[in-house]
């Protein structure tokens, strides 16, 4: 059994757990209804979902296992408490999970696109691997572009729902509210695309604050993250002004939905997102210390749930909106 929980902590099983939620709440709430009002073939079936969030899944576990057996030594200086490489599980076993992973993951992609039709889907695994391996390997430790490679790649775990959808292709444009048979619906393209940008923001700015909370280890094997470049205080500011930028389409969609239909996603929006985000972003400015900084890298990972969770109260809305 230990062996068991020591690898399910090797490959974040927490992270997964929510890239799991994530990809099934987009899945469930936006793409298989639209065949009960656009009339359009689904592509993703239960089946095809299942098989592509397994993809993503193993990609994903096969970058955490990576990324902890390039980091050995910056994490026996950050968190000894949590290395798994070297202490638990050989590096040999480590790389030959790594492989297998990717391996049967691509394998699933490959089954997926070949009955989508569309092979270039795979580009999207493709790239996620080849960007997870050089994170791990060269990025992570370079000012700004690691952070950026993992806000990327959460927001492609929600984007890899629409490139496999081709239900969804006819609105990829910018109109936000579609009708169809005197009813309205908020554009599904548009939904993904907006949550994808509230994971890249939200996940870019976490990434920064771990990088503060990881400063000393850092700074031991020669990173140039930003907090090392620019200071702990330059990267608080950094991260208010992303907070801003996250924020401003957020208030601007909440507002606007209060006076409407959608004004129950409107209120929860602006009452469980925006107020939390503000508040956090305070939080930020009030202590420099590993451990605040470990609090706020959890207290965001909770607000990122949040928006999660209202693609459930989108569901609910647009159920009584298309039974009146």
């Amino acid at each position: 059994m230990k062996v068991f929980a020591t690898f399910f902590r090797l490959v974040r099983w927490r992270n997964l757990l929510i890239i799991f939620l994530t990809q099934w709440v987009v899945w469930q709430c936006v793409i298989y209804p639209m065949a009960s009002w656009s009339h359009a073939d689904i592509f993703l079936r239960p089946a095809h979902f299942f098989m592509l969030s397994l993809s993503t899944l193993l990609i994903a576990a096969s970058g955490y296992i990576i990324n902890d057996y390039f980091d050995v030594k910056i994490d026996v200086i950050n968190r000894p408490e949590k290395v798994i490489v070297e202490r638990s599980i050989n590096r040999r076993i480590a790389i030959l999970w790594h492989s297998i992973f990717n391996a049967i993951g691509f394998l699933l992609a490959f089954i997926l696109a070949k009955r989508l039709g569309i092979y270039q889907a795979m580009l999207l695994q493709l790239t996620s691997t080849i960007l997870l391996w050089f994170y791990s390997t060269h990025f992570k430790r370079q000012f700004v572009i690691g952070n950026l490679i993992v806000a990327l790649l959460t927001a492609l775990s929600i984007l890899i729902l629409a490139v496999y959808e081709p239900a969804i292709y006819p609105h990829v444009h910018f109109n936000f509210y579609l009708e169809s048979e005197g009813k309205g619906y908020l554009n599904p393209f548009g939904v993904v695309l907006v949550y994808a940008f509230f994971a890249f923001m939200l996940t870019w700015m976490r990434e920064v604050v771990k990088d503060m909370e990881d400063f000393k280890g850092d700074a031991e094997d020669g990173c140039v993250t930003m907090p090392i470049k620019v200071g702990l205080k330059t990267s608080t500011r950094f991260v208010i002004a992303l907070g801003i930028v996250a924020l401003i389409p957020l208030i601007l969609a909440g507002v606007k939905m209060l006076f409407g239909h959608w004004w129950v996603l409107g209120v929860y929006v602006l009452v469980f997102l925006v107020v939390p985000l503000i508040i956090w972003m305070r939080f930020l400015t009030q202590g420099a210390r590993t451990e605040h900084y470990g609090k706020a890298s959890k207290w965001l990972k909770i607000i990122m749930v949040l928006g999660v969770f209202s693609l459930l109260i989108y569901y609910w809305v647009q159920f009584l909106v298309q039974a009146s």
